[in-house]
């Protein structure tokens, strides 16, 4: 019996309103995955972040059973490697935010540390991982965030060089700006709708999307919940700064909750949602939900565009991002949460967008 295959099994078996001044202005000069230019780090700071050695191993195949399988909903599988490291502290990725190529990112474990890098190709395929380094969340104080007990680390988004950061239990989000030290920055309390704090204990904030410039609601953080519901059952999600804060609700449809989302350029949020059960295990699914339709008290919902389950290469897939490509072919990048654990993998995948 293969691996994959036991871990499949396993997996299965055991399985308000906010005014603007409140948030900075969009479109800074510099972007938070720029990293800044070479320094002499001080070696006894706890900050200082640590350069770390990450393997991969391509996954051919989305659809193990048919390589020809490529076509899933409205995606076209690219390329996929499962991520490894002896470093102890690696795994646990909640979210991840690209630049416009593609090729830097900033990525953070649910355990307060941030994780950046460079993907590298060969033409269009992910062959692995350089450059990588991994440093603490720092608070207002200086300290790394868990200190204070903050360490479910679930959501990101990102506005020029300003990096927000969801944090799910304590439903808190902490602004940093990598201008002032990349990821040795300290990160501010955003003041949220008093809402948001009522939102329950390790299912609260899980997904965050800074609306830019040139994009309705423009200047507005869209914080949505994993499974805080309305009366109606429905997702509870906010929209803080902006034109028009306040909350609406994200239909809940076949039992799935909000893992992560982006925007794309068209207009459109993309939902990445998952769900689990010991009968049918892991599922996940992406929505696409017209920016148009999110308002103050809006119902909003959307037509699934892809949707997968053990059958494929998947796990705890937790972050989701999109960039586009030179030749206008919109990218879409998948990270997995493997919670630490023996029996799940940290998986990193690509998609184009063909509809």
């Amino acid at each position: 019996m293969s691996f994959d295959l036991s871990r499949r099994r396993l997996l299965k078996s055991t399985a308000a309103g906010l005014s603007l001044a409140a948030l900075p202005g969009i479109a800074r000069a510099q972007l938070a995955t720029e990293p800044p230019k070479p320094s002499t780090p001080d070696e006894h700071s706890v900050a200082a972040p640590v350069s770390i050695e990450v393997n991969a191993r391509p996954i051919p195949s989305f659809d193990p059973r048919d390589r020809s399988h490529v076509r899933i909903g409205s995606l076209q599988y690219r390329s996929g490697l499962v991520l490894t490291s002896s470093y102890r502290g690696f795994g646990g990725l909640s979210g991840i935010r690209l630049d416009s190529k593609g090729e830097r990112f900033i990525s953070f474990s649910d355990k307060g540390s941030w994780f950046t890098g460079r993907i590298l190709y060969q033409e269009s395929e992910m062959t692995g991982l350089a450059d990588v380094e991994v440093a603490p969340m720092l608070g207002a104080d200086g300290r790394p965030i868990t200190a204070r007990g903050w360490f479910d680390t679930e959501s990101i988004a990102l506005d020029g060089s300003l990096v927000y950061i969801g944090l799910e239990r304590v439903n808190q989000v902490l602004r940093f700006d990598f201008s002032k030290g990349f990821t040795r920055s300290r990160g501010e309390v955003v003041p949220m709708p008093p809402a948001v704090k009522k939102l329950p204990f390790n299912k609260g904030l899980e997904a965050l999307v800074m609306v830019p410039r040139g994009q309705p609601l423009a200047g507005t953080l869209i914080a949505l919940s994993e499974r805080g519901l309305d009366a109606d059952g429905n997702l509870i999600a906010f929209m803080v700064g902006g034109p028009t804060p306040g909350q609406f609700s994200v239909r809940r449809t076949n039992a799935y909750d909000i893992s992560d989302a982006t925007l794309l350029p068209s207009g459109e949020l993309l939902v990445l949602e998952r769900k689990f059960s010991l009968v049918e295990g892991i599922g996940i699914r992406i929505r696409r939900i017209p920016l148009t339709s999110v308002a103050p008290g809006a119902l909003v919902d959307g037509p699934a565009i892809f949707e997968a389950d053990l059958g494929y290469e998947i796990d705890n897939m937790e972050g989701i991002d999109a960039f586009v490509t030179p030749e206008g072919d919109t990218v879409l990048t998948l990270v997995s949460d493997d919670n630490f654990s023996m029996i799940q993998r940290t998986l990193l995948l690509q998609f184009t967008l063909v509809d």
